[in-house]
Order: C-alpha cells, then sequence, then structure tokens
C-alpha cells in the first residue's frame, strides 16, 4: 500500500510517500518561519496564501522523489483539522482534487492522530494501547491511545498550551521567533535555579495542565529586572528556570497519568511522546528519567516526525485504510476538532 500524505494545519506544508511497510519514500516539507518571523506568530492569511502556493510544487516533488506517478497510488491523505482554517481548506481541496481525478481512496486525518500514531511509523513494536503525552504549539494532552480511532483524553490544558508558553516566553525576553529552539539554546547557558518561577498544577488531582500562570511570572519577572533589553545573562537564566518550571510541571502530570493509564492497562508500559515540544531535548531526559523509574518504556519518533509533517499523515492514512476507514469527497475541513470525536472502526 503506497499513501500520499499532506498537511497544511499551520505554517508548514508537506507532502509525503509512505508504503505500509513503513518506508517513507519522500517527505517535503516547507517551512514558512521567514514570513512569520516579523509578526511573532503565525499570521493565518500568509499561512493559507503560503500553503495555496506551494502545495501542488511538492506534491509534485514528493511524487518524483519516489519514482512514482501519481496513478500508482492506493490513496490519498489529507489533515482534515484541527487547525487554521484556511490553510485546512486548502490542503482539503487539493487531497479531494487528487482522490476525485485518480479515483483513490480518500482519508480525513485528525492533525492530532497523525501524531499521536507517528510513532508507530517507526517503531512496529509499539503495539496498542499506549500512553501518549502530546505536546504542541496548539495542544497539551495525555492520552490513551487504545486502537486506531479509539483515545481517551486523561488530561488536557486548561488554558494555554505548552509551545505556546514557549513562544510567548521567548517573545517576552527578546528572542526571535520559533520560541521554542531559542529557549532551550538560551536554557542550556543558563542557571535553572536563579529564578523561582512557579509549576502549575504541580501535585493536585487529576492530569490537566496549565502554563497561563507561568508565563505570566515570566512577564512579571522580566518587567522587574526592566526597563529595556535584558541581559544576555538574565534572558539565559529566565529561560532556564522557564524550561525547569514547565518540564517539572510536565513531569508530575505525566506520573499521575501513568497511575490511571496502569489502572485501566496494566500490562501496558509505553509511555510515547510526540509533537513539536518533543523535540525539546531537556524535557525527552526528564521522561527518560521517569520511564526508568517507573519500569517503562519511553518512544519518541525522530524530531523530523515530531513536528508537522506528511509523512505522519500518510501513515495515519494507512492505519485507517487498512480498517476500510475512508471519506466522502464533501467532508467538512473542521478549526476545531477533539480526538474524542475521531470515527473508530466498528467493533
Amino acid at each position: 500500500m503506497i499513501v500520499l500524505g499532506i498537511e497544511t494545519t499551520c505554517d508548514e506544508t508537506a507532502a509525503a510517500v509512505v508504503t505500509d511497510r513503513r518506508e517513507i519514500r519522500a517527505n517535503k516539507v516547507l517551512s514558512q518561519l521567514d514570513a512569520h518571523a516579523p509578526y511573532g506568530g503565525v499570521v493565518p492569511e500568509i499561512a493559507a496564501r503560503s500553503h495555496l502556493d506551494h502545495i501542488d510544487r511538492l506534491v509534485g516533488e514528493a511524487m518524483a522523489e519516489a519514482g512514482l506517478e501519481l496513478g500508482a497510488l492506493d490513496g490519498i491523505a489529507v489533515t482534515g483539522g484541527p487547525g487554521l482554517i484556511g490553510g485546512v481548506i486548502v490542503g482539503a481541496i487539493t487531497a479531494k482534487t487528487l482522490a476525485q481525478v485518480l479515483d483513490k481512496p480518500l482519508v480525513n486525518v485528525n492533525h492530532l492522530e497523525a501524531h499521536a500514531l507517528s510513532v508507530r511509523l517507526v517503531e512496529p513494536e509499539a503495539e496498542f494501547p499506549y500512553l501518549l503525552l502530546l505536546v504542541t504549539g496548539g495542544h497539551c494532552q495525555l492520552v490513551s491511545v487504545e486502537a486506531v480511532g479509539r483515545y481517551t483524553v486523561l488530561g488536557t490544558t486548561i488554558d494555554d498550551a505548552i509551545g505556546e508558553a514557549f513562544d510567548k516566553t521567548a517573545k517576552l525576553l527578546g528572542l526571535p521567533y520559533p520560541g521554542g529552539p531559542e529557549i532551550e539554546a538560551a536554557a542550556a547557558r543558563g542557571d535553572a535555579g536563579r529564578f523561582d518561577l512557579p509549576r502549575p498544577m504541580l501535585g493536585r488531582p487529576g492530569c490537566d495542565f496549565s502554563f497561563s500562570g507561568l508565563k505570566t511570572a515570566v512577564a512579571q519577572t522580566v518587567e522587574r529586572l526592566g526597563p529595556g533589553p535584558l541581559p544576555p545573562r538574565d534572558v539565559d537564566d529566565i529561560a532556564a528556570s522557564f524550561q525547569a518550571a514547565a518540564t517539572a510541571s510536565v513531569l508530575d502530570r505525566t506520573r499521575r497519568a501513568l497511575g490511571t493509564f496502569r489502572a485501566a492497562h496494566p500490562r501496558a508500559r509505553r509511555l510515547v511522546v510526540a509533537g513539536g515540544v518533543a523535540a525539546n531535548s531537556a524535557l525527552r531526559a526528564a521522561l527518560q528519567g521517569l520511564s526508568a523509574e517507573e519500569g517503562w518504556i519511553l518512544s519518541a519518533p525522530p524530531p523530523a516526525l515530531c513536528t508537522d509533517n506528511g509523512a505522519m499523515v500518510a501513515w495515519a492514512g494507512i492505519e485507517r485504510l487498512r480498517l476500510g476507514l475512508t471519506d466522502p469527497l464533501d467532508f467538512a475541513p473542521r478549526p476545531r476538532w477533539p480526538l474524542g470525536e475521531v470515527r473508530a472502526a466498528p467493533s
């Protein structure tokens, strides 16, 4: 089975060709960072226009790199949401057109599901069920992944996502966009013990996250040290303190989720971390330590499959096509699409 995956939910235009033998024949990603950097964040109108300008070329380049004609495809998969609706519509129209012209099955993939299943593309031993920590710019969730289309959300953010908190903190510190890698680099030079920043939700019942209070504490710290640009040492120390606080919060929430998940699935012992923030080395190291302490296996896709990409979409399409889960040409793109509303195969 060979599937084309198309991803346009945010600020990466992506197309990939993947086989059911877990071969990534092509994985083309066009970043829009330079276009959005002057604004310190993603501008939806600019993102949609860029997707429209480049998606056809990227699909062509992916097929050429894979050494295939479009007619060799067994299906077309596209993220139909959640995401910035303008970009989602561009991807959906492209996929629908290809599916209709080529008379191929169409799969409407939930963007979060693509992240949730991406580990199975690179680790065949990652069998259901497993516990997923999904950390992205727009989402922060702990999810029991029981099967394709069967997800139980154990915890989610009650305000900001962790990726957003990284980006906003970077902006407060005068660091370039995107903020995640900049914070990580500054934190490596800084003293994480210099500023006493809050650890949101630490020790509280449940598995939900909160990052708005931490973000506010960073803003207050910057204001207290101002006015004017901060000295490099202050930037590095605040970044290190912020990263340490965010990591401690995620670790506490994940530890609680391990217990909840274990009660429902006593034999399962795999923790998967996915999403763009999963590329943060400090977070990965902390999760590795937690997993070793609890006797679990930590799995994480390589960084190229953690950020938005077409390969994870194509693989999710393969997973759904195997179960006979296809979608009509008139499916509606969705700006919001909770994992709990994803369609599963009949029991």
